[in-house]
Formats: C-alpha cells, structure tokens, sequence
C-alpha cells in the first residue's frame, strides 16, 4: 500500500475515533502519579498546579477564539465525515491551519505537565504529533479536494500547526458568547476534572487522606455547576442556538 493511502487509511480512523483515543494516556498519567515525590507539599508544587491549569486555560483560549467566529458547519466535531460548507480563512484561521487541534495539544500538555514527571509532556507530545498529523493529512486532502485553488492559496502562507501571529486577518463574523458555551462546556469541564482530580490524588498519596484545597474545591463545584446548567439549556432550549452558527 502507498504511504500516501495509508495515511488517509490511519487518518480516518484516527479521525473517527479521535475524541476516545486521547483516553489511552490515562494509565501513562497513573504512573507518573506513582512517581511522584509526595513527601510533602511546598509552595513550588502549587505554584507548579496553577502553572500547567493555566496552559490548560490557554488551550481552550485557543478554542473559544476560534470558535466564537466560525460560521455553521464548519469547525465541527463530527465522526462520521467531514463536512466544510465553507473555507476558515480569517480569525485563528489566518494565522495557522488548525487552530483547534494546537488547542488541544496545549490543554492536554497542562495536563500531562501535573505529575512533574519529565517522560509524560514528552510521551504525550510524540503520541499527539503521530496521531493528529495524520488525522490533519486527511483533512487537509478533504478542503484541498472541495476548495482547490482557494485552499491551496490559504495553505501557501498559513502554518499548519505553529501560529505565524503577523498575518492576523479580522474574523468575518462577530464573537458569539452563546456559540462558545454551546459548544465547549464539555471541553471546560475535561479540564476541571482531570486538574482537579489530580490535585486531589497528589494530596491523597501525601496526606493519605481526602483534602481539598479551598481553590480546588471551588473550581471543581462551580465548574460541575456550570456544566449542567449549560448542558440542560443547550438540551432542553433554544437559548444558545445562534442564526448561521448552528
């Protein structure tokens, strides 16, 4: 088989698959908690918490500008095929290919980043390069296919993966609040957890007992709160539906 139908093989798959993959890390992350140095907490070790929270944070910063300015179908999470009623060309667009999936390398890396153990940021980092490139070579075939010239213009000046800031273009729709908490309350509570819930299991494996930090705890109820609440609105109204965001 030829390199290139076995990278649209690998990519379709991966693409199906792509928001169940990512699980396979968590024994990696179990290890590396075992490994960690739990003789006692210092005020680096929380200094260090908030540090990989905040690249997280930076991540899904990454998302939401780049979600509030899509316009519908495009940008999507659908498994089944690839849909792109239109080509992103302006936004974070303009300034790399696919904003979204550097996005979620960054809100992975803060979480990977928590144990403070140097093989997982470094496991995780190979894992995402050989899983998302080939999910991007297959997606970059579909846009090339449906949008041609158009597409091969965009990719001629924009990097794929790392940010060329200079050559910001203004977004062509407006920011919509009501698109971003449609679409990631999920993603925000994916990041409370796994942060939270590894803050705790460091304080378990030190204290050998249940502890939570007043910071912890508040981000982890007020979180969980938010997720519901904008879960049964997005389920049960139409108060997030936005006219050509849909």
């Amino acid at each position: 088989m030829a390199l290139t139908d076995e990278f649209r093989e690998q990519g379709e798959w991966l693409f199906r698959w792509r928001s169940y993959l990512p699980l396979v890390l968590v024994p990696l992350i179990a290890v590396a908690m075992a490994q960690m140095d739990t003789r006692q907490v210092t005020s680096y070790d929380r200094a260090w918490d908030y540090f990989c929270l905040g690249v997280s944070f930076l991540g899904m910063v990454v998302r939401v500008m780049t979600i509030g300015y899509v316009p519908r179908q495009t940008s999507g999470r659908n498994t089944t095929e690839m849909v792109a009623a239109e080509l992103n060309s302006t936004g974070m667009y303009s300034i790399v290919r696919h904003p979204l999936y550097l996005g979620n390398y960054l809100i992975g890396l803060g979480i990977a980043m928590v144990p403070f153990v140097w093989w997982l940021p470094v496991i995780y980092s190979l894992a995402y390069w050989l899983y998302y490139e080939r999910i991007m070579f297959v997606e970059e075939a579909f846009l090339r296919h449906r949008f041609r010239e158009k597409y091969r213009r965009w990719a001629a000046v924009t990097p794929a993966f790392w940010p060329r800031f200079g050559q910001w273009r203004k977004p062509a729709l407006s920011f919509s609040w009501r698109h971003i908490f449609r679409r990631e309350y999920s993603g925000m509570m994916v990041i409370i957890l796994c942060h939270a819930g590894q803050k705790c299991a460091k304080l378990l494996l030190i204290e050998h007992r249940i502890v939570w930090e007043v910071f912890w705890a508040t981000l982890l109820f007020g979180g969980l709160t938010s997720y519901f609440i904008l879960m049964w609105i997005s389920r049960k109204t139409t108060l997030l539906n936005v006219p050509g965001r849909l």
